[in-house]
Order: C-alpha cells, then sequence, then structure tokens
C-alpha cells in the first residue's frame, strides 16, 4: 500500500478537485478528411460564385462515398470519447418505453388507431368493431423490416370500411409504394402502386385517386429532380399500368397536385400548386356522368383547405380576404368569390383547422400560439368552448358529423400526448388513453415572454425549466427555431427533450416570423426579401435569454430541422460569438442551388430563387451560410446532421457545408458531421435510429457545454 503524506494528499485532493470541477477529458478531435477542391463556378447576374465542392453533389459516387465514410469515422471517434453518451442513450429508453396512443378514427362499423408499445420502431395499426370491440392488430410496420427501416406513411379506408389502402416508404425516402387490404378477411390483395410522391388516397367507388411522378432515371432516384406531378386514378385489382390519368399541368412541370374526396365521396377536389403555399382549386362532380374536374378558384395567392361538401356546396377553410383564415360556403355550380358565403369569419386569432363532427363545428384556434377550441352550429353560429387541461396544443379532432363522439389529442411541453374522448351531444370530454412516463411533470414550469426583434416587432418565446431556477447566466441552454413555411411551433411534448430538461437545461422556443402563429402575414413578413427577419428574430431571442440571466454565449446552443436548418446555418455564420454549440439538421444550407434538387424548386415561394433576379440574388446571397462561412473566423462546435436517403433536402448541402467550415475554422471547436445511413428527411424514422441520433446530439451538446446529464 502507498502511503500519502500530508503534502501529498492535499495536492492529490487538489487535484481530483479541479478535473472535478472542469468535469470532462479533453477530447482531441482528429483530422478532418483532406476534402479536395475543384474548379467549379457559377455566374449569377455577372458575379462569378465559386463552388469548389459541386463533387459531393454526386452522392453516388465512388469518392463522395469514400468521402462520408471517413468523415463518419471522425464523428464516432469523437462521440465516442464522450464519457457520459452511453449514461443518455440508457436514459433516453427508459423515457421513451411507455405505450403512446394516436387519434382513434371511424369508419363504418370501426375504429381504427396507432399504438406503439414503447420501444417498437413502428407505430401499429389497430382495429376494434365499436368502442366495445377488443383492439385488435391490423397492420404491422415492424414487419415491413426487421431494422424498421421500412415506415408506414400513409393509411386510408373507404367509406364502408371495406378497404384499407396504406402507402409505405423505405428508408426515410419520400418516394412511397402503395397496397390495399381487404378489411374483413384482413387480406392483402394484389394492388402495389409504384413512384407515388406527395400523395393522397382518396376513395371513390372501387378505387382511389393518387399522386405520383413518372419513374426517374436510375443512379438519380434521390437526387433528380421531381417534375408533372400527375393524378391517377386506380381501380382495384388491376395493374398500375391500367390506371387512368386524371389530371396533369401540361406545360407546367413545377406543379404539384393533391387529390381528395368529400366524405360522400360525391365531389372530387384537386389543389394545385406551384410552391409551399397557395393554391387553386378543381372540383369534379363524380355523380355526373363525364364529368371532368373544372377550376373552381384559380391562382395561388391564397390557401384553400376543403372541409367536405353540403349538398353541391362546398365548405372551405381559406386565407382569401382573411390572412387569420374564415371558413366559407362555396357553391360548385357558381364557384365565383363575390357568391361565397362566410360561415365563420375572420377573428383576432388565427383559425387553425375545421372538423364537422356531430351536427357541430369545432374549430381549433391559435390564440397567442396556444390552442383554442370553439363550437359552431352549421351556419355558424357559436355555442361555446371545449375546456383543455391547460395551455397548451391541440393536434388532430377526429369526428364525423353523423357520429355523436368526437376524439383529439392535447399536449404541451411537460404534458405527454393525452387522447380525449368527446361527447358531442353532452359536450363534455373524458381521457380515453393517458401515458404513465418515470417523469415528473410538476417539477417544471413553463412561461411565455415576449421579447423586441431588431426592428422593433414583439416575438414570443415559450421558456420551459425546473422550478426555482436562478437567473444567474450559468444555466445551460438549448434555443430551437424553424421560422418558415406557414409552419407554427406550439407548445408539444417532446421525450428527447426530457433528458435536457432533467439536467438542469433551459428549454426556449421563440415563434419567429416566417411561421403561421399569427397568420399570413406574420409568414410573408419572414420570406423572400423579409427572410433576414427570421435570423434577427432568432439572434434577438438569443440575446435576450443572455440579458435576462438565463444563460450566456458560454452555455448556449442551438438548433434546427430542414428550414430550422437553414435558420441555424445562417445564426452561426452571422454571430459566431453568440453560440457555444450548434446543429444544424438537415438544413437547406446552399441557397443558391437548392432548386435544382428533387423538390426542392416548391420552396421557391418561401425562399424565392438565386436566378429570378440580381436583386433576389444579392439578397439570398448576403445570407446562405456555405457562401457565408469566413476562412479565419472562430466558429462555434458543430455537428451537422443529414442522412444518405434524404431525397427532400439533399445532403448534398449539409455535405460542402461541412467541408466548408472545417476548412475555414481558424478556433479549436470540433466541426463534425453525422451522416445517418437507410435514413431520409425525418418522417419515418425507427425509434432505434431517433434514439442514436438525440443521444449523439445531446452529448455533443452537453460536452461542450461542460454540463453532467
Amino acid at each position: 500500500m502507498r502511503i500519502l503524506t500530508p503534502l501529498s494528499g492535499i495536492l492529490l485532493i487538489a487535484l481530483l478537485t479541479a478535473c472535478d470541477l472542469s468535469g470532462f477529458p479533453p477530447i482531441k478531435t482528429d483530422p478532418y478528411p483532406a476534402t479536395k477542391k475543384v474548379d467549379s463556378s457559377d455566374v449569377y447576374f455577372g458575379v462569378r460564385v465559386a463552388d469548389p465542392y459541386r463533387w459531393l453533389e454526386d452522392d453516388n459516387s465512388l469518392e463522395t462515398l469514400e468521402w462520408v465514410k471517413a468523415e463518419n469515422t471522425v464523428t464516432n471517434h469523437y462521440l465516442e470519447q464522450i464519457p457520459f453518451r452511453d449514461k443518455i442513450h440508457k436514459r433516453l429508453e427508459e423515457l421513451w418505453d411507455f405505450p403512446k396512443f394516436g387519434v382513434p378514427f371511424q369508419k363504418g362499423d370501426y375504429i381504427f388507431f396507432s399504438k406503439n408499445d414503447g420501444m417498437q420502431n413502428q407505430s401499429v395499426i389497430y382495429i376494434q368493431k365499436g368502442e366495445e370491440g377488443a383492439p385488435e392488430v391490423f397492420l404491422d410496420p415492424n414487419t415491413f423490416s426487421k431494422d424498421g427501416t421500412v415506415a408506414l406513411r400513409g393509411f386510408s379506408v373507404d367509406k364502408e370500411a371495406r378497404y384499407a389502402a396504406y402507402a409505405i416508404a423505405h428508408s426515410g425516402s419520400d418516394w412511397n409504394e402503395i397496397f390495399v387490404m381487404d378489411i374483413e378477411k384482413r387480406r392483402l390483395l394484389s394492388d402495389h402502386l409504384q413512384w407515388v410522391k406527395f400523395s393522397s388516397m382518396a376513395w371513390h367507388g372501387n378505387g382511389f385517386y393518387y399522386s405520383r411522378y413518372a419513374a426517374p432515371k436510375k443512379g438519380h432516384i434521390f437526387s433528380a429532380k421531381n417534375e408533372y406531378h400527375m393524378v391517377y386514378y386506380h381501380t382495384l385489382g388491376t395493374p398500375q399500368s391500367e390506371d387512368r390519368l386524371i389530371f396533369k399541368s401540361k406545360g407546367y412541370p413545377q406543379r404539384t397536385h393533391y387529390a381528395q374526396t368529400t366524405d360522400d365521396e360525391r365531389f372530387l377536389i384537386i389543389y394545385q400548386s406551384e410552391g409551399t403555399s397557395g393554391s387553386a382549386l378543381f372540383v369534379q362532380d363524380l355523380a355526373q356522368k363525364g364529368s371532368s374536374p373544372k377550376p373552381a378558384v384559380k391562382g395561388f395567392d391564397y390557401e384553400y383547405s376543403v372541409i367536405d361538401n353540403v349538398g353541391d356546396q362546398l365548405l372551405v377553410l381559406t386565407t382569401n380576404g382573411a390572412p387569420r383564415w374564415r371558413l366559407v360556403r362555396i357553391s360548385t355550380r357558381d364557384p365565383r368569390p363575390e357568391k361565397w358565403v362566410t360561415v365563420i369569419p375572420e377573428g383576432k386569432n388565427v383559425l387553425k383547422s375545421v372538423t364537422l363532427t356531430g351536427g357541430k363545428i369545432a374549430a381549433v384556434y391559435m390564440e397567442d400560439v396556444k390552442s383554442a377550441v370553439h363550437l359552431y352550429d352549421m351556419n355558424g353560429r357559436e355555442e361555446g368552448t371545449l375546456t383543455l387541461p391547460g395551455i397548451g396544443t391541440v393536434g388532430a379532432i377526429s369526428g364525423s358529423r353523423d357520429k355523436p363522439t368526437a376524439y383529439y389529442s392535447f399536449s404541451s411541453f411537460t404534458f405527454p400526448t393525452t387522447i380525449y374522448r368527446y361527447d358531442v351531444p353532452g359536450g363534455s370530454s373524458r381521457v380515453y388513453h393517458k401515458p404513465k412516463l418515470t417523469f415528473k411533470a410538476e417539477d417544471y414550469e413553463t412561461r411565455q415572454v415576449f421579447y423586441t426583434s431588431r426592428d422593433g416587432t414583439k416575438i414570443p418565446m415559450f421558456i420551459v425549466h425546473k422550478k426555482g431556477l436562478k437567473l444567474d447566466g450559468n444555466n445551460p441552454t438549448l434555443l430551437y427555431g424553424y421560422g418558415g413555411f406557414n409552419i407554427s411551433i406550439t407548445p408539444r411534448f417532446s421525450v428527447v427533450n426530457l433528458v435536457l430538461l432533467e439536467s438542469g437545461f433551459v428549454y426556449a422556443v421563440p415563434n419567429i416570423r416566417g411561421g403561421g402563429e399569427y397568420g399570413e402575414a406574420w409568414h410573408k413578413a419572414g420570406i423572400k426579401m423579409n427572410k433576414q427577419n427570421v435570423f434577427d428574430d432568432f439572434i434577438a431571442a438569443a440575446e435576450y435569454l443572455i440579458s435576462e440571466k438565463y444563460t450566456r454565449p458560454d452555455k448556449l446552443a442551438i438548433y434546427g430541422r430542414s428550414n430550422g436548418g437553414l435558420l441555424v446555418g445562417a445564426s452561426l455564420t452571422q454571430r459566431p460569438d453568440l453560440f457555444k454549440a450548434a446543429i444544424p439538421g438537415v438544413g437547406v444550407l446552399d441557397m443558391l442551388r437548392y432548386h435544382k434538387f428533387t423538390i426542392g424548386w416548391a420552396w421557391a415561394s418561401d425562399y424565392g430563387r438565386s436566378d429570378d433576379s440580381k436583386e433576389m440574388f444579392d439578397y439570398l446571397y448576403a445570407y446562405s451560410p456555405l457562401h457565408n462561412i469566413k476562412p479565419g473566423v472562430s466558429y462555434p462546435a458543430t455537428m451537422v446532421t443529414t442522412a444518405d436517403h434524404d431525397d427532400r433536402v439533399v445532403p448534398a448541402h449539409s455535405f460542402k457545408f461541412a467541408a466548408t467550415l472545417q476548412a475555414a475554422q481558424a478556433g479549436d471547436a470540433p466541426i463534425l458531421i453525422r451522416i445517418e445511413t437507410k435514413a431520409g428527411h425525418g418522417a419515418g424514422k425507427p425509434t432505434a435510429k431517433i434514439i442514436d441520433e438525440y443521444t449523439d446530439m445531446w452529448s455533443f451538446i452537453m460536452y461542450q457545454l461542460q454540463v453532467r446529464p
């Protein structure tokens, strides 16, 4: 046994204390792969823009595959050295392992709902006969593949509950295949449809309408531009080659078409769009033999959502004449706007959705980003409100106008998604499915604040943390944002965030412009030539959290996905001094070329295009994350995330951004890229991959912010 002298004992204690204060052994980042540069460039309105990593756009080349492998090796070795990575993974599994239910819906005599027992890779579709029937497994997507990477991406039942059509996707791709089951016999039919994308399954008679593209060229399935979206009708029991073409925009390759039928299957509705917002409406009266889709509403300036029909009139939710939405009746015989009848007028709050149930209209509003549900009769006379458990978000309301029962979900940041059954005649709700977690929600609180952005606009922000938080500037904080495409980021429950909250994190969500939180005006204030407002709003949120002593730059991380990945990329290149760590996930990072891949051209309604005009090019070039990385700057620790089958935002965005940032980095903070295999943009990702991904992201953030889980 070694005997310590008093002095050596004191020195050892001091050394141990010092290690414990810093808390973390140093991790040395492996050398980054030597990413070659090529002589590639484009000229925009007389300005030559270099693109030295253009070769990484070819995700099929052996050279790119070798680069991906090398980058993943660097990233994996870094993450393996984080001492608490396994602990985070274990806690995520513990928190995740509880039954999760989807909102039920009723067709014919059957009730359908989804359920995940806890750790299943994919949720299972159950069926039961009426509310008293015993639930049975109807469709188990976990049987589609051993690793859970084949996911259910759509499920539709005909009005008489004879058949169910379902769509599957492989490895997270947007490409779908459709199959059909006989409900009574629980038997798979011969029907098999391919090259389906951005589609519904809209039933009529002995078949359904769906949308597809022509088969892409081999080797370009996940990157080729998607053009000429077509609506077909498929008759059950026939091969896809015999499907009937219903609608196509001749001469307009960059338009999408989405089919819907009314509940009584009398009317076919086709939404025609040139981007991600605004649509034209075509209507066909299927009861009239020889009829075809006719234009009902032209142009792409406004949003339309057909709720259902009342006789030969359509109930339509729209922003036409109402930036915060209104509900109108449109005659299919004379659809001119001057003939529309307003059922629910525009109000001070945003009307988010409408459901017909039990002879009533259930209207979900967003009041300062929090849900409220108002009930109306079919003529629009208000009859009351639905009492909700608190401040949060109502998800789907499922009901039929001829049935007295509806179902809906409610959740908040610390309130797990709970399913309620609503008795329409009685006006009362009861819990239908309530999850049980190993998490004490009562120990946390959510507050909403309003802060001032750069141009003086007041922006709301939710802040979630443990009760009794000290505002001393020392709290680790994750700032999450999106800000685009009219999407509202409302209070919702996320299992993965619980690990952060338990570890003392502040979780902050600003409702920045570009979203739909305050209607179409809020959306338009963050698009095209107003896009910088989005980044200013997010940066101002960070400055607010710092000025109010929630945190400081060394304790602040930022995260966003897709358009939110663009947000994070722009924020870290514009204000690298403001953040300690950043995760741009599956982000749109090359704003000059995004429209050249898959469905990217459709985002021009929000972004504009580099070939639109010199003014638009100059604006995009000024904030494009890829093009605003500057050599010699100390950037925050960054882990870019993407996936090899992402055919929404192709991985080339992330590849080129990571390579450029690695070459430019002047500081010691690591620049990593995590490239998931057999995964896509996010939808349908199996539970195991989700847990692995968040294990790595949260490990990376906690290590940078010096936080023990």
